[in-house]
């Protein structure tokens, strides 16, 4: 009998994903199985393998999570002191920043993650040459948001590693 790598991993896979589609339709029925399996079936088959071995990294992972979580704090609380603040303190600039070209595997989680920053937005993306065009309203700031999000990239090529290695182009 041959082995085929992976079939327990699928297997468990699969049966997550249908669980957790009738936990969305709050309910086991058998119309709920069939689709959950079938939908299952198809995100298995179109899984291109985006990263080397299946591997992720959990302890970039959660600081990475928690990066994203405390700029999403400190994005609300700046939001609402911007809106308090009778006069405009703003100066709008957009920068450009070069992040590594971890192909587009991370291009959205970065972009997503880039712009829950407080006071940033992504405006563009060259995917062949990883450059990140990044909208700023604080221009005083495009220094420490440029390491900030280089940070943020390395934690997520850190934690979902790719085939090809960081900082390769």
């Amino acid at each position: 009998m041959r082995k085929y790598p992976g079939t327990p991993r699928r297997v468990v896979t699969t049966a997550g994903l249908v669980m957790v589609w009738c936990g969305l339709w709050g309910s086991v029925s058998i119309a709920n199985l069939v689709s959950g399996l079938a939908l299952s079936v198809v995100v298995l088959a179109a899984d291109r393998g985006p990263t080397a071995r299946h591997v992720i990294r959990f302890r970039p992972l959660l600081k990475f999570a928690w990066l994203v979580f405390l700029d999403l704090a400190r994005s609300t609380i700046n939001v609402a002191i911007e809106i308090a603040t009778p006069n405009d303190g703003t100066e709008e600039v957009i920068v450009a920043v070069d992040l590594p070209a971890t192909g587009s595997e991370h291009m959205l989680l970065l972009s997503a993650s880039i712009t829950l920053s407080p006071g940033t937005a992504v405006v563009d993306v060259d995917r062949s040459s990883g450059r990140y065009y990044i909208h700023l309203l604080h221009g005083r700031l495009s220094s420490e948001t440029v390491a900030h999000a280089r940070e943020l990239a390395r934690l997520a090529c850190e934690a979902l590693p790719t085939s090809s290695p960081m900082g390769i182009r």
